[in-house]
Formats: C-alpha cells, structure tokens, sequence
C-alpha cells in the first residue's frame, strides 16, 4: 500500500509545518484493550483513529460510540478482515465495506470517509471497489509490528528509532503489550513536544460525510 501501486493512500505528511503524528490502531473495537487504550490517550489529552472492523463492531457498539465521544477518529476496515480478503471478488468488498459503513451509522449518524484495507493489501479488485465506494484509504508509514514482536520496549524503539513530523503509526488495541508500549509512546512524544491528532487532521481531510 506504500507505493501506491494500485490505490492512492494517504501514509504520511512529510509536508505537515506542525509537530504532528497520527497514532492509529486496527482490529478493534475490542472489550478488554480498547477501554485500556482509551483511558491512557484521556490521560495523556491524545487524539487517535481506529480502523475498526464490523462484525467487532456488532460486538461491542458502545466501544465506538465512546471512541467518538473522546474525540478520536473511527475508519472502515472491513466487515470481516478475512485473511483471504485479497481474494474477494469487487462486489464482495463493496458489500463489506458498506455493512461495516451502514453499522458506523447507526451508531454515530455519520458516513465514514476512511477506509484501510485488512492487512494493507491492495489489488485491482479492492482499487475498484474503493472507487465505487468514494471512500479514502489511509495507511502508515510506521509499521510497529507490535502483533508480532513480544517485548514492548523493541516495539517501542521500532516506533520511535526514526519518527518525524507527519508519520502515521499503526498499532492494534487488541494486545496488552500494544497498551503497555502505547503509555511509553505517549510520554516519548510528550518529552520530544509532538502533537497526537488524528488522521484527518494530519492530512486536512473530512473523516465523515
């Protein structure tokens, strides 16, 4: 999804004049992480977007509209992030992104304008769905792979080792490591003065319709 290949994502804003990033996190909402998650970013006054996936969103319906009340950001990131969703036909994809924006609806009376792909695959098929769908996709360029590594303090230093203004992070509010990490994040930029904002604040885009 970085090169752009087949669709034009949003990863970051090197361009940005303010000492900006934007902390994201995918696979949510989930019961025991994101309540966690959200309660450190109140801590700390930081703004966040969730990429959330529909079915989770069934699930737990108030995580969302708790999200948004809290001033964060929440994107479309499938209905079911099947692990063979890079083998969905078009229509299949603009059905699961519609029921995950129909849910989001019902929940926060907005059309979401924000959509990342599962696992950050891109292909024709999704390209097309995507432009029938109108929806933007956002990216990362700061890949903390805290899914996979197990010890917070690597996690850490992969996010911060290179960070600069504009870079969009990603991370997952389904780990306890990932709320661990994110506590040490939040200071770290805290002491280095970057500002958290969301996603359509970095790239001066509406997230809703």
């Amino acid at each position: 999804m970085r090169w752009n290949y087949h669709v034009n994502a949003l990863n970051s804003n090197p361009k940005t004049s303010k000492k900006q990033v934007a902390i994201t996190f995918d696979d949510g909402p989930s019961s025991e992480f994101t309540p966690q998650v959200l309660s450190i970013l109140k801590k700390y006054n930081s703004k966040a977007s969730f990429f959330c996936i529909g079915n989770r969103i069934e699930k737990h319906p108030k995580l969302v509209q708790q999200i948004v009340a809290e001033g964060h950001v929440v994107g479309n990131h499938s209905y079911s992030h099947s692990n063979t969703f890079d083998f969905f036909s078009k229509n299949k994809i603009v059905d699961e992104i519609i029921s995950t924006n129909k849910l989001i609806y019902n929940l926060i009376k907005v059309n979401c304008k924000l959509f990342r792909p599962p696992f950050g695959i891109t292909n024709p098929a999704i390209k097309n769905a995507i432009k029938q769908t109108n929806l933007q996709v956002v990216g990362w360029n700061v890949r903390s792979l805290d899914t996979k590594i197990k010890e917070p303090k690597k996690i850490l230093n992969r996010i911060t080792k290179n960070l600069k203004a504009g870079d969009v992070i990603l991370l997952h509010d389904s780990s306890k490591r990932t709320v661990v990490v994110l506590e040490q994040l939040l200071l770290f930029l805290q002491e280095h003065h970057y500002e958290t904002v969301t996603v359509d604040e970095l790239f001066e885009i509406e997230a809703y319709a």
